[in-house]
């Protein structure tokens, strides 16, 4: 299986991210000074929007809520995306920037809105209604864009946000240009926003894909995979590092071509209008964090299902993570 991670990085049948030293020791010697000098450099990239919960607006859009959770872990995280010249974009930039990240790559339009999603629960489970023709459908590629692929450790990107044109071709060839990271690519089955095509050049894209057990008898069809061993077909198909099988309160499995791993069960006392919006995101913030980190994939499981069943716990997308969530640091 071609290696997808930073150049000399590779997963071990074991399932340790291991780092090749005889094979490229200009790469791993990088590799450490990245480590233990600056923090990876971890890129939300698509939908930026606010959630319009019942009990009121909250940052939304899964590459956002996956870069605010990885900011949170200790990565430096980052959004790129579009946002209107409103009141709600003027207050993404802050709730940002109060959160200590940088806005400096969340493009602005002057004419389309910032994006909103209406969110309805039931019995806690979150629908979605998404807004058509909004700032983030028209986020452009520019230099900017461009260099950060280049020099980024991992980018989380979905299919939502590739819905419209320019924001779908400007995804696509970030996600070609950053072939030196980890590439994340969250299936989000939203309303009539996704397609064959779209499946296929997402998963081509991508080092690693994530989506739940509803989206995969979704995806699985649509790709052309028999019924039996689809996620075994995907792996092979599109020469994945990993997949990510979400399960709900069953938590995580990750897949690699030998191995499956699965995250070790977690719970948490709800608070008051606990809804599950964002649990799947802060399960993408866990694997990219693991990912740069070389953790072993049980480490990995194990912090995308405490981070999962912490955030189904608190309202909203993005809560701030307890120091006791993460026994022992999240380093």
């Amino acid at each position: 299986m071609a290696a997808r991670y930073p150049p000399g990085l590779h997963a071990a049948a074991q399932g340790v991210f291991v780092l090749d030293r005889q094979a490229t020791p200009g790469a791993a010697a990088s590799l450490d000074a990245a480590m233990t000098e600056t923090p990876p450099l971890i890129v939300g990239l698509g939908e930026a929007l606010y959630d319009l919960l019942p009990a009121g607006p909250a940052l939304g859009g899964a590459p956002l809520n996956a870069a605010v959770q990885s900011h949170q872990l200790g990565n430096n995280a980052v959004v790129a995306s579009r946002i209107g010249g409103d009141a709600l974009g003027q207050a993404l930039l802050g709730d940002l920037a109060k959160r200590g990240m940088d806005t400096s790559f969340i493009q602005r339009d002057p004419d389309a809105p910032t994006g909103t999603v209406e969110i309805t629960l039931r019995d806690g489970e979150p629908e979605y209604e998404i807004i058509g023709d909004t700032a983030w459908d028209r986020l452009a590629w520019d230099e900017s864009l461009a260099g950060l692929a280049k020099r980024c450790d991992a980018v989380c990107l979905g299919t939502l946000g590739q819905r419209l044109e320019p924001a779908r071709s400007t995804i696509q060839q970030f996600a070609a240009a950053a072939s030196q990271a980890v590439r994340l690519f969250d299936v989000n089955l939203r309303q009539d926003y996704f397609s064959a095509e779209l499946l296929e050049v997402g998963c081509r894209a991508a080092s690693i894909v994530k989506m739940n057990e509803a989206e995969l008898a979704t995806v699985a069809p649509l790709l052309g995979l028999a019924q039996a061993a689809e996620i075994r077909q995907l792996i092979e198909h599109f020469d994945l590092d990993l997949f990510v099988l979400t399960r709900g309160k069953l938590g995580t499995e990750l897949h690699t071509a030998d191995s499956v791993t699965l995250g070790q069960m977690a719970q948490f006392a709800p608070e008051p209008d606990a809804d599950s919006v964002g649990a799947g995101d802060a399960c993408s913030a866990a694997i990219l964090h693991g990912a740069v980190r070389r953790w072993p994939l049980q480490q990995t499981a194990d912090l995308a299902n405490r981070l999962g069943a912490f955030v189904a716990s608190r309202r909203g997308a993005t809560p701030e993570l307890p120091a006791e969530l993460l026994p022992g640091g999240v380093n």
